[in-house]
């Protein structure tokens, strides 16, 4: 087995462990792409020759990993194809956008607690979830610098 071959069965493992972890199995195949490719941009006919796919099933998977911050659009002078690449700060933005995510939780776990007595299981449980939520929210800006500075 060559190098080449090595790499991409690497790059198959890492999208099934990306898939186990919860991301949608094209958008995870489609991100080991960009994170094995040694082209410093890729076109959705690339990916998906790559993959051995559609392109088709790649436009959803690729419109996705945009949506996160993942990958970003690229300007190609005098290329009628549009070209991705993955961006550097790719971890700390997908990172940033889980906020979302955590901002509703705690939402969620403040309006429930509203509806409960203190003396209810289950206002503790909230309590609980809505606490952890507000300690983590506390937590990423500083962790996001700490990571900032010992990048550079």
């Amino acid at each position: 087995m060559d190098d080449r071959q090595e790499q991409w069965q690497a790059a198959e493992r890492l999208a099934l462990a990306l898939t186990d972890g919860g991301l949608q199995r094209m958008a995870a195949r489609v991100l080991a792409v960009f994170l094995f490719t040694e082209q410093e941009t890729v076109t959705m006919g690339d990916i998906a020759d790559r993959l051995g796919v559609s392109a088709g099933s790649v436009s959803g998977a690729v419109k996705s990993l945009l949506s996160v911050g993942l990958i970003q659009r690229l300007p190609a002078p005098g290329s009628r194809r549009e070209h991705y690449r993955m961006r550097d700060d790719a971890w700390p933005t997908l990172f940033s956008t889980q906020n979302t995510i955590m901002e509703s939780m705690l939402h969620a776990a403040e309006s429930g607690i509203t509806t409960l007595t203190p003396d209810d299981p289950a206002h503790r449980r909230l309590q609980e979830m809505r606490n952890f939520y507000q300690f983590m929210l506390g937590e990423i800006p500083d962790l996001l610098r700490r990571w900032r500075a010992l990048r550079s």
